[in-house]
């Protein structure tokens, strides 16, 4: 699947580099994110990326369940620890990145999966400044602009059936609970084949840092990243 392409492979450890990662967040996902620029100190690998090739290798189930609980720099290897129900991703140290449990029927459509991948991800890569702004706005709260630090938490799917169609991924509802300088947002969303209902998901991302908000912040923010963007596209 195209998802190889981010990736190597060598004695059942996957590595993946800063220039995979970053080009995997801005010209699948659609994704800004400062933490995934190839340049940047704090750099990650996009949860999104670990999320397609964990999808790409052992199938999609009727229901899964996705624990971010560490973090990739560029070049560090990982393996997948794999059991009946569980799959985990762990780092060199054995430390896991991801715990995914899954249950009932599994499919390995090249179709479905890819298209749930270019989906989901595509979905994901709206979350700032479509969503997150509107919601930072609502609870007069906001992220540190200067460094901001937002990353995945959890996130399920669940499958009434799976077609031959390449499934889409629509919003359904989102909200932000902010406890102190810490905030939680819920995402819901319909999982869709040809307009038709198959299934439904919910994403959970922490932003960190949060202070009281301001307005002239967020705009530049956002400037700065379409500028980003912009200039991406032009150079891509």
């Amino acid at each position: 699947m195209f998802t190889s392409n981010y990736y190597q492979e060598s004695k059942q450890q996957l590595t993946i580099s800063r220039k995979q990662g970053s080009d995997f967040a801005k010209s699948i996902a659609r994704d800004f994110n400062p933490l995934h620029d190839e340049d940047n100190s704090r750099f990650c690998v996009p949860g999104d990326l670990l999320f397609s090739i964990m999808l790409s290798r052992f199938g999609i189930s009727q229901s899964m369940s996705f624990d971010f609980q560490g973090m990739i720099a560029g070049k560090a290897a990982f393996y997948f620890d794999s059991k009946e129900q569980e799959i985990i991703a762990r780092n060199e140290s054995d430390k896991p990145l991801i715990t995914l449990n899954h249950s009932g029927e599994v499919t390995k459509s090249v179709l479905f999966i890819e298209g749930l991948i270019r989906s989901y991800v595509a979905f994901s890569g709206k979350t700032f400044p479509h969503i997150l702004v509107e919601l930072m706005q609502k609870e007069q709260k906001m992220i540190n602009t200067k460094k901001p630090m937002v990353i995945y938490d959890s996130m399920k799917l669940s499958f009434d059936k799976f077609t031959e169609i390449a499934p889409s991924v629509e919003l359904n509802n989102c909200h932000l609970d902010v406890n102190g300088k810490r905030g939680m947002v819920t995402m819901n969303f319909d999982l869709k084949s040809s307009n038709e209902s198959i299934g439904k998901g919910e994403k959970q991302i922490i932003m960190s840092g949060l202070r009281e908000y301001e307005q002239g912040a967020i705009d530049e923010l956002v400037s700065t990243y379409d500028e980003k963007r912009g200039n991406w596209k032009m150079s891509g």
